[in-house]
């Protein structure tokens, strides 16, 4: 397994201060495809990160490979929804866990 880090860039500055309503209803199914991802153990983290005006989006995943990572960016709903959301994926040479991170409680 590799780790990368995903950074979710929002389509505007403010987002998700000036977020549509629409904006607002594809990101509660992209909120829902992290969990599920979370769950089944290839997100280990993910969430907001706010700064300046606004803020990105970021997920620490561990994946097979960069294509993989790249699928599991791919399948996000807020990426297929044409709101102008992209993913940079960044490989994470190694990590450091807490160990109840890591499946040692």
């Amino acid at each position: 397994m590799a780790y990368f880090f995903l950074r979710l860039v929002p389509p505007r500055p403010r987002f998700p201060h000036d977020a549509t309503g629409e904006e607002m209803a594809a990101m509660k199914h992209h909120v829902a495809y992290w969990h599920r991802n979370a769950e089944d153990g290839s997100a280990i983290a993910v969430g907001p990160v706010f700064e300046g005006e606004g803020a990105w989006g970021m997920a620490l995943v561990s994946a097979q490979d960069q294509q993989a990572a790249q699928a599991l960016a791919d399948a996000d709903p807020i990426i297929q929804s044409g709101h102008g959301f992209r993913f940079d994926i960044l490989p994470m040479p190694s990590i450091i866990l807490r160990p109840c991170a890591a499946g040692n409680e």
